[in-house]
């Protein structure tokens, strides 16, 4: 089992950004819903933006493009539903703020997106504050967030090259690859990992058939790498999709910062 206690510390990130009107921020999501988590990608090639908004009763995900917005619904679980799992009221109230936010978000990529990337490295080379550039004057927002410190791991101690690259299934699963040469590319499937849905921390499994001789670490070990690697990069969230989900909640009206007349806090 990972030691968890081998945590690089909390980092404080501050970003100047340009978030644009937040007409979403208007409207008042009914409170007995409780407080969504929100999820945004960007697909360049098509140039269309989704918006995921989960919430334990039930989810919605959103589509954008220059044609407008698409919707659909999906229960507390994630499977596919035709109706809303809400009231009718309640559902009137959630499309309208969906909507708001998913075309302010759409307006908003990718520039922002890359100001968030931006963002994310200048933190990672020490700087704790972004300022975007804006070509005239406007409300910028000043948005601070946590970045949760990574697990300490060591590189990969075995023979040859691994990566590690999600596959198909339930609870974000992950496999190893694994192959012989250095710096080669990995070909063989060596283990996996996934989220436990009770926990939310990593389980890991070794696959059958692996000679570990070869691989050059026991199984045990092996695992025990690949589960700090599954903590790093896909349960602690990184500096990048901190800052997201922040810019997210801040555009859709869900945090309680106080505002100045020039800079949002």
């Amino acid at each position: 089992m990972t030691d968890l206690s081998l945590r690089m510390p909390n980092t404080q990130l501050r970003a100047v950004l340009n978030l644009g009107p937040k007409r979403a921020a208007s409207v008042t999501l009914p409170p007995h819903l409780g407080e969504p988590e929100l999820a945004l990608d960007w697909d360049d090639d098509e140039r269309m933006s989704g918006l995921f908004v989960d919430f334990a009763s039930g989810q919605i995900h959103l589509e954008a493009s220059d044609a407008g917005v698409d919707f659909h619904f999906h229960g507390p679980h994630g499977e596919d539903i035709e109706a809303s799992p809400w009231s009718p009221a309640d559902t009137r109230v959630l499309v309208e703020w969906a909507t708001l936010l998913m075309l302010d978000m759409h307006a908003l990529c990718p520039e922002l997106l890359d100001d968030i990337s931006q963002a994310a490295a200048w933190h990672e080379l020490g700087y704790d504050l972004y300022i975007c550039e804006v070509e005239e004057p406007v409300q910028l927002d000043l948005v601070e967030v946590e970045v949760e410190g990574e697990l300490m791991t060591l590189p990969w101690l075995g023979a040859g090259t691994v990566s590690h690259d999600h596959i198909d299934g339930d609870d974000h699963p992950i496999a190893l690859s694994w192959t012989p040469v250095v710096d080669g590319e990995p070909n063989l499937a060596i283990a996996e990992a996934w989220t436990d849905p009770r926990t939310g921390l990593p389980r890991t499994k070794a696959l059958r058939g692996i000679d570990w001789e070869k691989v050059g670490l026991p199984a045990g070990e092996v695992l025990s790498w690949l589960e700090g690697i599954y903590l790093n990069h896909h349960v602690i969230p990184d500096a990048a999709g901190s800052l997201l989900s922040a810019v997210l909640r801040r555009v859709g009206g869900l945090d309680s910062e106080d505002s100045s007349p020039n800079l949002r806090r």
